[in-house]
């Protein structure tokens, strides 16, 4: 069986066709511009790769609508990306290839992908966290997502100032300085007018970024206590940070916490993949499989299956 994989992002839509084994047959990039124009350029793409798709699974940047009792599931909602608030999303996947459509955030995707073959495979739970145009998190646990009355937003939580960054009102447009309107990519430029890895090993955007990321993981830790937190996303490619990020969680969860932050706080396992594969989990999962692994391999469960056994 083959999958159409949709990642999602705000810059840019990464797209893929896989066999259920993982194995990404066919990739492609496209910017993200207007709706119309993104999706129909995706569809077109995957219907040029010649596959006879079981299932489409889309990892999408959100905010989304995902109770699937509403009117609206399978849209944006309040989206701070210029046209794409209120966009369906899955109707027009559903209507080209008359095969099942699944949604997810890109990070829940990524976290599904990281906790079945990736950095948290075999530990039970993990957090996904990505720091790049934006900032969002997914937390799995026995294999399954975290949601409540809708996906979380654990990119949006308040936080303590770093005394060096009090007079930065913040960049995000619904809350001025939470997490991501302070270390996501557009905060780190609206500060100091480059990449957060162009600035140099000495510059202090690195610090604070740093210890913004460091309280953070602290606060998931208390709430949650993942057995891995992964952090992915571009502004995680800058040389240093992941370990000054450690040092800062460590000095700050006071050695409270269950486990060794070193080990604990990690890059993704599947590299550039986690978002692809991530779509890949939500599409299989659209097919009605539902994912279990262990330390050393992972196979397809039939949801029916597991429901009908208890589980």
């Amino acid at each position: 069986m083959y999958y159409g994989l949709i990642e999602a992002g705000g810059t840019k839509f990464v797209l893929g066709v896989a066999s259920a084994d993982g194995t990404i047959l066919a990739r492609h990039r496209l910017p993200t511009t207007s709706p119309e124009e993104t999706l129909g350029q995706s569809i077109s793409w995957l219907a040029d790769q010649g596959y006879d798709l079981a299932a489409i699974g889309l990892a999408s940047f959100g905010p989304l609508n995902l109770d699937r009792a509403h009117a609206e599931w399978g849209s944006t909602t309040r989206t701070t990306k210029p046209l794409w608030s209120g966009t369906d999303l899955v109707s027009p996947f559903a209507r080209a290839f008359g095969c099942p459509v699944g949604l997810e955030t890109d990070v829940n995707g990524a976290a599904l992908a990281e906790a079945t073959w990736g950095a948290g495979r075999g530990f039970g739970s993990l957090l996904y966290l990505t720091v790049g145009t934006g900032v969002g998190g997914g937390f799995v646990a026995g294999g399954r997502l975290l949601q409540g009355m809708t996906h979380p937003e654990m990119g949006h939580i308040p936080l303590p100032r770093h005394p060096h960054d009090t007079a930065f009102p913040g960049h995000c447009a619904f809350h001025g300085d939470c997490l991501e309107g302070l270390v996501a990519g557009p905060a780190v430029m609206a500060r100091w007018a480059a990449n957060l890895s162009d600035l140099g090993p000495d510059h202090e955007g690195a610090d604070i970024v740093a210890w913004y990321l460091g309280a953070a993981i602290v606060t998931y830790q208390a709430i949650l206590a993942p057995a891995r937190i992964v952090l992915g996303g571009g502004v995680m490619a800058t040389p240093g940070l992941i370990e000054r990020i450690r040092d800062y969680a460590r000095s700050r969860g006071g050695e409270y916490f269950a486990g060794n932050v070193d080990e604990i706080v990690t890059r993704p396992g599947l590299g550039n993949n986690s978002g692809l594969l991530g779509a890949l989990a939500v599409a299989l999962e659209a097919a009605g499989h539902s994912l279990e692994c262990s330390s050393d391999t992972w196979r397809l469960m039939p949801i029916h299956s597991q429901i009908a056994g208890g589980g």
